[in-house]
């Protein structure tokens, strides 16, 4: 025993401390952020109210991008700054290894994507067509879709036919829609002069020869468009991924350099 004697052994670095305390708070407000868009936009939509609407869409309902992004945010955003500020080896060893398992998956996605390209052009394809098939069924998903649209200047997922798999736009003689034989504003060329969207630009433009149907809207799909947008920007998706994943193996090496002075000072007592 060591009456009346101060022992001063191992401190834990209060500046890895702080450090992995300040940037999860930060990690865990975006988490809070994205779970309150996802929920405020099921409330707008009613889903909150009858949970067995969610089966309803035929589609991606895009909100579930910000509840599943927002709920791991959170968890792993708690996780480091309970961890870090209690000093918990548990939640700073869930942190690391769920932090690591988020890093490997995305690798792993990367070089499968690399590999398999054609098979994952087949599976975009099938995304978009399925989600052009659910156009009118959730509004998030079509604003989706027009801002792909507008943005890769495209039609469809390989053109504008694709519409085709739509009830409102298809061009059998059975379909009474006004928006037979067209296809949705987002595919139609701008003209600089316009201030206000033609919302009905589309209408009819279908039933027009092919030739013809070039003046009035992108005849290219959006699958070639995004493969000529990742070739064009290639150094900046390559920019950010590695940026995202530098910040991940920083985050790790952090936390486990954490869990040693925090093992080695209760080592020492």
């Amino acid at each position: 025993m060591m009456s009346g004697k101060h022992y001063k052994g191992q401190e834990v670095s209060c500046c890895i401390k702080y450090f992995i305390f300040g940037f999860n708070i930060i990690f865990w407000l975006l988490g809070v952020a994205f779970l309150g868009i996802g929920l405020w936009a099921w409330s707008e939509k009613g889903v909150l109210s009858n949970i067995s609407s969610i089966t309803d869409l035929g589609g991606f309902d895009p909100v579930w991008l910000f509840l599943v992004v927002g709920g791991v945010m959170f968890i792993l955003g708690f996780a480091g700054c309970i961890g870090a500020l209690r000093e918990n080896t548990f939640l700073l060893k869930f942190f690391s290894v769920f932090l690591g398992i988020i890093f490997f998956l995305e690798l792993t996605a990367g070089i499968l994507a690399f590999v398999f390209k054609d098979w994952i052009k087949d599976q975009l394809n099938f995304f978009i067509n399925n989600n052009i098939r659910a156009y009118r069924d959730d509004i998030d998903l079509q604003n989706l879709i027009d801002f792909t649209q507008e943005y890769w200047e495209c039609c469809g997922a390989f053109g504008a036919d694709d519409w085709n798999l739509n009830i409102y736009f298809n061009c059998t003689d059975s379909n009474p829609s006004r928006e037979k034989c067209g296809v949705p504003f987002s595919c139609c060329t701008k003209d600089p002069a316009e201030d206000v969207i033609n919302t009905q630009c589309g209408y009819d433009v279908r039933a027009k020869p092919d030739a013809e149907q070039k003046t009035y809207i992108h005849v290219k799909g959006c699958v070639p468009q995004f493969e000529k947008w990742l070739q064009d920007n290639l150094t900046v998706v390559a920019g950010i991924f590695i940026g995202v994943a530098l910040l991940q193996i920083f985050g790790i090496c952090l936390a486990q350099n954490l869990i040693s002075d925090i093992e080695a000072v209760r080592a020492s007592w």
